[in-house]
């Protein structure tokens, strides 16, 4: 019998159709989507976005498993003093506690973000292997510039531009060695340095933490700043890191970004219109609470 296939994703109610179309492209690349259960570790959903993303069982059969994080003090006591931005909400740590969310049989997940596209069977990457490491992870395209930041040499304290930094975007998590570490000793070890402030929230935190323990994974299942060129590179999984999105209602007309069109058909029409008013909806509410 196959065994299954875990996937997480993190996320809050305003991503609740990219997290939609994240599944939905997983389980279109393959054959055993039936095998397939994804945790979801989410802050507040409406009863109607939860109920779009329960359409994922009722069309392919996967299992869809709801850790909702809001009040949970596991949750809250982590990210305390973490750094937070507008594009970097606190869920974003949530991936750090798969380890300890996940039952304790489970024995590998992978993460991935939700501004991604997939479109290769994800058994492929799951079953890649680590080389003993606790992690795998496809190199950074922009680094050192993400890690040293202004001139390459504001946190050359932190970084080497020598050493491969990875994107935490798409990480493959062995979590039994996970589980041996204590990620929390590390963070506090390093808050006490008093460099939290300095980072790229969790993905310098990551890189600090697994330095030289990770496993460097072919670009193509983490294709970064994907855009029209790359659709010619057969790329497995595309992140749309750049702020032209492909859930743009122009994305497929002005081809911003790679597989627009095709994306907003995995999303589906009616979901990539609804969000479409979602988002310009949370727009003019902004712009009124400003004036």
């Amino acid at each position: 019998m196959n065994k299954s296939l875990h996937i997480a994703l993190t996320f809050d109610d305003n991503f609740w159709a990219p997290a939609y179309a994240v599944m939905r492209s997983i389980c279109l690349s393959t054959r055993r989507r039936g095998e397939i259960v994804f945790y979801l570790l989410h802050m507040p959903l409406s009863a109607e976005h939860r109920a779009d993303l329960a359409r994922i069982t009722e069309e392919f059969g996967a299992a869809l498993v709801f850790y909702p994080l809001v009040g949970e003090p596991f949750f809250e006591d982590f990210v305390a003093g973490l750094p937070q931005g507008g594009r970097w909400p606190k869920v974003v740590y949530a991936r750090m506690l798969l380890p300890g969310l996940l039952p304790q049989e489970v024995e590998r997940v992978i993460y991935l973000d939700c501004d991604m596209l997939v479109r290769a069977p994800i058994e492929e990457l799951y079953d890649i292997d680590l080389a003993g490491k606790p992690l795998g992870a496809v190199r950074d395209a922009l680094a050192p510039f993400i890690p040293m930041r202004r001139d390459m040499i504001q946190n050359a304290d932190l970084f080497d531009g020598a050493d491969p930094y990875f994107n935490s975007g798409m990480l493959v998590i062995d979590l039994d060695l996970w589980r041996q570490m204590d990620l929390r000793a590390e963070i506090d070890a390093l808050a006490k340095r008093g460099i939290l402030a300095k980072l790229y929230f969790d993905q310098d935190l990551l890189n600090l933490i697994f330095r030289d323990k990770w496993q460097a994974l072919p670009w193509r299942w983490n294709t970064i700043d994907a855009h029209e060129a790359h659709e010619a590179l057969d790329p497995a999984i595309l992140h749309f890191t750049k702020p032209a999105k492909p859930w743009g209602i122009f994305a497929g007309i002005l081809r911003s970004t790679a597989y627009a069109r095709w994306y907003r058909h995995v999303m589906t029409n009616a979901l990539f219109y609804r969000f479409a008013r979602h988002r310009w909806k949370r727009w003019w509410l902004k712009r009124l609470r400003l004036t």
